[in-house]
């Protein structure tokens, strides 16, 4: 009697076999209906199987295709070859930085497959790789307006989107907290106004806050406008930003953010941003609407140049008190 390989045993499901070759499902099964890189097996309930000789030659072709090899064209190859291709690759291979695009693509794969803390890792990976600037611009940003696109189009359900929340306010906090900031920094709240729950848009706005320096305090979503301008109180704070992406009640966010603005002091900037600020119609005096990221960064930067100004003024006027006019000159 022959003995069997093991590693020709089929028991291994697709998503350990994307686990340990870093390609998604989608993909797997698309290199497997287009090109037949391999041939797995089935278990009694219809689901691939597949064996340690195929996940070895799936990886094989990932790293060929990271070379900048194509699948159809290497898909056939007798693993001798495609082995000694790989290697190959490796030899000549220049040191580079991975494209924000595959950070992208893999980031939004893990999203739609409900996978959370592969998000976490992917998001990590990219912060390493492209710093921090890099990271909330191109890979950060594009992601979450592809969550918002994709759950307003019905392609993706609300735990989807739950569960990237988590992941990336779990990245968000691990950033702001890796991030040198000086104890007397300028302090910006963060948060959505009461009944705003999607809370993507706020996060980037803490990421890009921190990025420049701002000691940032993130109150998350669903915040009422007085637990929001108590914190700005409490931690002295030259900014709020408030994030609108889907308001229920357009009239009761315009009133929020009213209430907001009243009671917060004059010297303190309200910068309102997100993609429904549009359905709120007339903000009150003083609410400074938000366009983008760029203009975030901007509206932050005088709002620190104004109060420095102010605390200028004020220490000069405290110099020249109790003084003859001829003392102060």
């Amino acid at each position: 009697m022959t003995e069997t390989d093991p590693s020709a045993e089929p028991r291994h499901p697709i998503r350990v076999v994307a686990d340990r070759t870093g390609l998604s499902p989608s993909v797997l099964r698309a290199w497997e209906r287009r090109y037949g890189v391999v041939n797995p097996g089935r278990s009694e309930a219809g689901q691939r199987l597949y064996s340690d000789a195929d996940i070895g030659r799936i990886s094989m072709l990932a790293k060929a295709a990271a070379a900048g090899r194509s699948v159809g064209q290497i898909a056939r190859l007798p693993l001798g070859e495609l082995a000694a291709l790989v290697a190959d690759d490796a030899d000549h291979a220049q040191p580079r930085r991975p494209p924000t695009g595959e950070f992208l693509d893999h980031a939004y794969v893990a999203v739609t497959e409900l996978q959370p803390v592969r998000l976490q890792t992917v998001l990590r990976a990219a912060v390493f790789s492209l710093g921090v600037p890099q990271y909330l611009d191109e890979v950060a940003g594009p992601l979450l307006r592809r969550i918002g696109d994709a759950w307003h189009a019905g392609e993706i359900e609300i735990a989807h989107e739950h569960a990237a929340s988590a992941a990336i306010r779990a990245t968000l906090e691990w950033l702001i907290e890796s991030l040198p900031v000086e104890p007397s920094a300028p302090a910006v709240v963060l948060a959505c106004p009461a009944r705003e729950r999607h809370e993507l848009g706020a996060m980037l706005a803490a990421g890009a806050a921190a990025r420049a320096g701002w000691r940032v305090i993130y109150l998350g979503a669903d915040t009422p406008s007085a637990d929001i301008a108590a914190a700005a109180r409490q931690h002295d704070a030259r900014a709020v930003g408030v994030s609108v992406i889907a308001p229920t009640d357009s009239d009761a966010t315009r009133t929020e953010l009213a209430s907001l603005r009243a009671a917060l002091p004059a010297r303190v900037a309200l910068l309102v941003g997100g993609s429904g600020i549009s359905r709120l119609g007339e903000l009150a005096a003083g609410v400074t609407p938000v366009r983008d990221l760029a203009h975030w960064s901007g509206l932050l930067g005088q709002a620190d140049r104004r109060q420095a100004g102010r605390r200028t003024d004020g220490q000069a006027d405290r110099r020249t008190d109790g003084l003859t006019d001829s003392q102060a000159k």
